[in-house]
C-alpha cells in the first residue's frame, strides 16, 4: 500500500441542492454539516463557487468560509474552487489573506478555470480562454504571495499596477494553494508549475465518455511539470474526490441513494449542464455508477475497499475527499459521515494499531492473568482470615 501513515479525509461541498428545495435552509444544512464534520475529526472542507443552473448555490466561498469558521474549531476550510477568470487576482489574494488572519491559518486557496460554462456565459467569457486566463491569474497570485516588492502586469483582461499585498499572510510563507483537476491536464500542470496541491475528480466525464488520462497519467503530468520548474510533488498532498454514501448495509444504502442520485445525475449533470447521458431509467443509474467505481454506495467495508482501489489506480495519494451530496435525508447523510469517521478513518490513520495490539497481546495471556488474579484473590482471603482470627482471640 502506498498511502501515507495518516490518510486525510475531507469533503467537496459544491453544494448540490435541488432547485425545489428551500435554499435558505439548504445553506443552513451546509453549515451544520461542517460543524458535524469538525466534531467527527475530518481534516478539510472545500467550498465551491457557482453562479448559475439552480443547484450549486454558494456564490462566494470566502463569505461562507467566514461564517463556517465561527462555527468550527479545527477543520481546515478551502475554496473549492474560486474560478480565477471571474476575478481580478489582487482581489482574490487580498480576500484570502484576510481569511487567513481571521481563521488563524485554517484556510486554503483552491482555484480552477470555472466548471460551469453558464457562469462564463453570463460574464461574456469565451470558454476557450478560461484555462489560459486561470494560469495567468495564478502566476500573478503566486507572485503576490511570495514577492514583497510592488510589480506590474498588463493583460488583455486585467491590469495590475504596482501591485502588492498591504497585509501579508498569517500563514508563513503563505497558505496552501490547490488546483482542481477534472477533465483536462491543465490543473495538474499548474499544480506542478507552482508546487501546489492537486485535487482530482475520480469521476470526471467528457462528452465522449471518461477522460482518457488515468490517475497515474495525471500524476505524471504534475511531476514532469514540477521537475521543469524546480519543484517536487508530494503524493501526500494529492486529494482524490469520489461520490460516497454509507448505511448499515449495502442494500439499505442502495435503496436510499437510488432515487436522489438518479435525480442529481439525470436532472443536473446531464439535463442541465450537459454531461454525457446515461442509459436506462434514472433509478438504475446508480447501479452502473457503483459498478464502474465512480460512486461508492454501501458500508464502511465497501469504502475501505474503494480507497484501496484508488490507491492502486493512482499510485498513492494523501487525502480522500467525499463529494458532498444529499442522496438521503439530513439524518441519513449525517449518519453516513459518522460511519466513515468511526469505521473507515481509523483504518487509514493508524489509530487502531495500538488498541488492537494491546487486545491481541493480553488475549494471548488471558489464562496466565486469570490464574494470577485467582491466586491474588485466594491470598487476600487467607490474609483476611488470619487477621480476623487475631481480632477474635
Amino acid at each position: 500500500m502506498t498511502l501515507p501513515s495518516r490518510l486525510g479525509f475531507g469533503i467537496f461541498l459544491a453544494p448540490f441542492h435541488a432547485p425545489f428545495d428551500n435554499p435558505t435552509l439548504a445553506l443552513q444544512r451546509d453549515l451544520e454539516l461542517l460543524q458535524w464534520l469538525d466534531y467527527l475529526g475530518y481534516d478539510v472542507a472545500w467550498i465551491g463557487e457557482h453562479h448559475s443552473c439552480g443547484w450549486e448555490t454558494i456564490a462566494s466561498p470566502e463569505i461562507f468560509i467566514a461564517a463556517a469558521a465561527e462555527r468550527t474549531k479545527r477543520i481546515r476550510l478551502g475554496t473549492g474552487v474560486i474560478p480565477l477568470p471571474y476575478h481580478h487576482p489582487l482581489i482574490v489574494a487580498n480576500r484570502m489573506v484576510l481569511l487567513d488572519h481571521l481563521t488563524r491559518g485554517r484556510i486554503a486557496l483552491g482555484v480552477g478555470p470555472g466548471a460551469l460554462n453558464s457562469d462564463g456565459h453570463m460574464l461574456g467569457l469565451d470558454h476557450q480562454t478560461v484555462r489560459a486566463r486561470m494560469e495567468e491569474s495564478l502566476d500573478v497570485i503566486m507572485r503576490l504571495l511570495t514577492e514583497k516588492e510592488p510589480f506590474s502586469h498588463k493583460s488583455d483582461w486585467f491590469e495590475l499596477v504596482d501591485g502588492h499585498l498591504q497585509l501579508r499572510p498569517y500563514t508563513q510563507p503563505h497558505f496552501e494553494v490547490a488546483v482542481a483537476s477534472a477533465q483536462s491536464p491543465t490543473g495538474m500542470k499548474l499544480a506542478g508549475k507552482h508546487g501546489a496541491t492537486p485535487l482530482s475528480l475520480t469521476f470526471a466525464r467528457s462528452p465522449g465518455g471518461f477522460y482518457h488520462n488515468s490517475l497515474r497519467d495525471l500524476w505524471n503530468i504534475a511531476e514532469e511539470t514540477a521537475a521543469h520548474y524546480g519543484h517536487e510533488m508530494k503524493r501526500e498532498k494529492w486529494g482524490l474526490v469520489q461520490h460516497v454514501f454509507l448505511a448499515e448495509s449495502r442494500k439499505e444504502a442502495m435503496e436510499i441513494a437510488r432515487h436522489t442520485s438518479g435525480l442529481l445525475q439525470r436532472e443536473y449533470f446531464e439535463n442541465t449542464i450537459g454531461m454525457a447521458p446515461s442509459d436506462g431509467p434514472s433509478d438504475k443509474i446508480i447501479d452502473r455508477m457503483v459498478a464502474e467505481g465512480t460512486w461508492c454506495i454501501g458500508t464502511p467495508d465497501d469504502l475501505v475497499e474503494s480507497i484501496h482501489r484508488l490507491d492502486d489506480m493512482s499510485g498513492g495519494f494523501g487525502t480522500f475527499i467525499l463529494l458532498a451530496t444529499e442522496v438521503g435525508t439530513r439524518e441519513q447523510m449525517l449518519h453516513s459521515y459518522e460511519l466513515i469517521a468511526r469505521y473507515v478513518m481509523p483504518k487509514f490513520q493508524g489509530s487502531l494499531d495500538s488498541l488492537q495490539l494491546s487486545q491481541r497481546f493480553f488475549s494471548g495471556i488471558k489464562g496466565q492473568l486469570a490464574s494470577e488474579r485467582e491466586r491474588a484473590q485466594e491470598l487476600a482471603g487467607k490474609q483476611y482470615q488470619e487477621v480476623s482470627a487475631g481480632w477474635r482471640r
